[in-house]
């Protein structure tokens, strides 16, 4: 069997707790191994409740963790961009809750940088 992807989420808040955080727990081939968001607090709060190993420090240090091999940006909107930028930056993969940005501009950004 191959190994599973491993992802983590930057923004662990309301929307990854029924959605899509149980989603990508229980999907074939994905393992769930690390969260971050603005409250560090929260961040260990979530990893604790949903069996999470890892808790970083900052959205830069999740994404360019080498035991990260994909990434689930589950942020405000006006965020997106910057992180899906450093995320492909690092070479990897993500996944963008919607709305995928604010305005179309940086939607289109988003998919050049891939």
């Amino acid at each position: 069997m191959n190994k599973p992807m491993r992802f983590a989420i930057i923004g662990c808040g309301a929307v990854t707790e029924v959605k899509s955080g149980p989603a990508y727990q229980q999907a074939e081939g994905i393992a769930l191994i690390g969260v971050t968001r603005r409250d560090l607090e929260k961040a260990h709060d979530y990893a604790n409740r949903h069996n999470i190993a890892k808790v970083f420090a900052s959205p830069s240090e999740l994404i360019n963790d080498n035991s990260v091999d994909a990434v689930y940006i589950a942020t405000p909107p006006d965020s997106h961009k910057a992180f899906a930028l450093e995320v492909a930056a690092a070479g990897k993969p993500c996944c963008i809750e919607k709305p995928l940005a604010p305005s179309y501009q940086d939607s289109l950004d988003i998919v050049a940088s891939v």
